[in-house]
């Protein structure tokens, strides 16, 4: 019999998290709507009038702020509810007002960056003088200042920030495709038993025993993708396109540069991560030969990737136990970061288990009333893992939300996956050090070399692909389902190497990848790992020091740029050194591996 994926309606209240902390109503939501609306159409107003003099830029200033912030609590309540069960139309549809609401936002402010460009630097200066409380917003304005040469007409900003809705496009459709009209055959197991396979469903059912059951799954699922495959295709290539069009608007050498631009990190980071990747391509080559050894296959496929290599110690985590186990690993960090972790474990910051129609995967969403993290928990140690990892969004949102003033409370992606990846290194050291067994620490070890493997590797893959799909596109090749097909397959031959067999199912794989619609998002989660290594090392090592400063940088929000915020941490991400240290590190992994398992 098929394992039974729920309804929303019997999950319990307590593992689902509390979105009426943000509306109690739909109502309520449809007010404050009401209200952003007067409020664009006041900043509207502003027009013409930002280099008259500082208080009306001020005003102005802080009136965006108030924009920004029910903005987000608009987003939040409809995204989130939204993603609750992905068939549910209304939820959709205030969605799609929201997305609406925020196009016009930015239409109607798009005047902003040429007039605060046409203010000359004399003048500005003196505004500072002029009004001591314009201060806060100096590195705003700077930062728009130094992106003078990507700056339009005022009327073409307004016709780019009206586009902005067809823009998001390629994401909606991919969503609605992805996590709510497709469905995938039940997977069978070596009993003939019927599991039922989904999006959510997939990865628990490839770290099963049962290579039988895993080979049915990722048979299903990528067939199913494969009789989709144009309409994927058509709809990546239009992802791909729109962030050309965009790029090629403001003036910038592609759309990878204009991507990192926005957060100011240099492209020469996204390089030097796939060079040393690439000078380190043996390492991972050597895991794999060490699964097929392990495994005992005479063939290694795709779908034996996951499944654990120590199998008598794999066993179900229930949540509690998980979320027990994650606060004590987290002792590092001090009693003000686990007395906010305890909040969010108590007070429903956590939507736990999946339900039928509920968005795959995991994120966290940094809400101004509080985070609120989706899960599809399934008890697996990887779970407990994405458990740590979003929980270290939420912090990093929650210090960043409390510690900076509104212009500054958001932090930029290439920090993003430093405090979640942080604390999988602090829960992977906590465990092994609570380990005496032999079994058990190569159960571990194994788990660290796949965190390595699935992020410094794999999420390096993918952002390669990204980055060819960019330079494809650009030379006006068209990325057709047979190209694409082409390049994810050869990718895959090069970073898994000889003793992996390189089957066609695979070549399908980017069809199922939500953050190729997430703008060359993905490289972030390599550099953000590579630097989690680093503080998390530090912290283990320096004790407090360390701490204090990883502190100061979660509270950061975006008050510096990225990589200053990270060397005021104690990591240079300039350099390729936190990436060779821990690809040195998985080196030092898989000679304790091998020297465990030859007993």
């Amino acid at each position: 019999m098929a394992t039974k994926i729920p309804e929303r309606s019997e999950i319990r209240e307590c593992d689902k998290w509390a979105i009426t902390d943000i509306y109690p109503t739909d109502e309520a939501w449809l007010k404050d709507y009401e209200t952003a609306e007067k409020l664009v159409a006041e900043a509207a107003s502003f027009q013409g009038r930002l280099g008259e003099n500082a208080d009306d830029l001020l005003n102005y200033l802080r009136l965006y702020d108030r924009v920004g912030e029910i903005l987000e609590n608009l987003a939040n309540y409809a995204q989130r509810k939204s993603d609750e069960d992905t068939r549910v139309a209304a939820y959709q549809a205030l969605t799609a007002k929201f997305m609406s609401l925020y196009v016009a936002a930015q239409t109607a402010t798009a005047f902003e960056t040429p007039e605060i460009l046409a203010i000359p630097e004399e003048k500005l200066e003196q505004f500072y003088l002029d009004q001591p409380e314009l201060e806060l917003y100096r590195r705003r304005l700077f930062n728009i200042l130094r992106s003078r040469e990507h700056v339009l007409s005022d009327a073409e900003e307004r016709l780019l920030a009206a586009a902005g809705e067809m823009a998001s496009a390629p994401d909606t459709i991919y969503s609605m495709f992805a996590d709510a009209d497709i469905t995938f055959p039940d997977a069978i197991d070596s009993n003939g038993e019927a599991h039922a396979l989904s999006q959510g469903t997939f990865v628990p059912l490839q770290d099963s025993s049962d290579r039988v059951l895993r080979r049915s799954a990722y048979e299903n699922l990528y067939h199913t993708f494969g009789a989709y495959k144009n309409t994927a295709a058509a709809v990546l290539n239009a992802q791909v396109k729109s962030l050309e069009f965009f790029s090629k608007a403001r003036k910038y050498e592609s759309s990878l540069h204009a991507s990192l631009d926005h957060t100011h990190v240099p492209v020469e980071v996204y390089y030097n991560l796939i060079e040393s990747v690439h000078k380190n391509m043996d390492k991972m080559h050597r895991y794999v030969s060490l699964r097929k050894k392990l495994l005992g296959v005479d063939e290694l496929h795709f779908y034996d990737v996951y499944t654990p290599l120590v199998k008598d110690v794999d066993r179900k985590i229930p949540y509690e136990d998980a979320r027990n186990t994650v606060y004590e690993s987290l002792a590092p960090l001090g009693e003000g970061y686990r007395g906010i972790l305890k909040e969010g474990f108590e007070n429903r910051w956590i939507d736990v288990y999946q339900n039928v129609g509920k968005r795959s995967g995991a994120y966290s969403a940094g809400a101004m009333v509080h985070p609120y993290v989706l899960l599809n928990y399934s008890g697996s140690l990887d779970s407990q893992f994405t458990l740590a990892h979003e929980m270290g969004h939420a912090l990093h949102s929650y210090l960043s939300n409390h510690h900076q003033p509104a212009v500054y409370r958001d932090y930029v992606i290439f920090v993003a996956e430093v405090a979640s990846t942080c604390n999988e290194a602090l829960l992977m050291e906590h465990l092994l050090q609570k380990t005496t067994d032999k079994k058990e620490r190569a159960y571990l070890i194994n788990h660290f070399l796949e965190q390595f493997k699935g992020t410094l590797y794999r999420q390096t893959m993918f952002a390669e692909f990204e980055l060819k799909m960019g330079q494809l596109s650009a030379q006006g090749v068209a990325l057709t389902a047979e190209k694409l097909c082409e390049v994810y397959r050869d990718l895959n031959a090069q970073y898994f190497g000889p003793d992996m067999v390189v089957d066609d199912e695979i070549a399908m794989e980017w069809a199922r990848i939500p953050h190729f619609y997430y703008n060359y998002y993905v490289f972030q989660y390599a550099t953000g790992y590579a630097a989690a290594i680093a503080l998390s090392r530090a912290i283990l090592k320096e004790g407090q020091p360390a701490v204090d400063r990883y502190l100061n940088f979660l509270c950061g929000g975006c008050s510096k740029d990225p990589i200053d915020l990270l060397k005021d941490a104690g990591v240079d991400m300039t350099t390729t050194e936190p990436v060779d240290q821990a690809l040195e590190l998985f080196g030092e992994l898989l000679d304790e591996m091998e020297a465990l398992m030859k007993d």
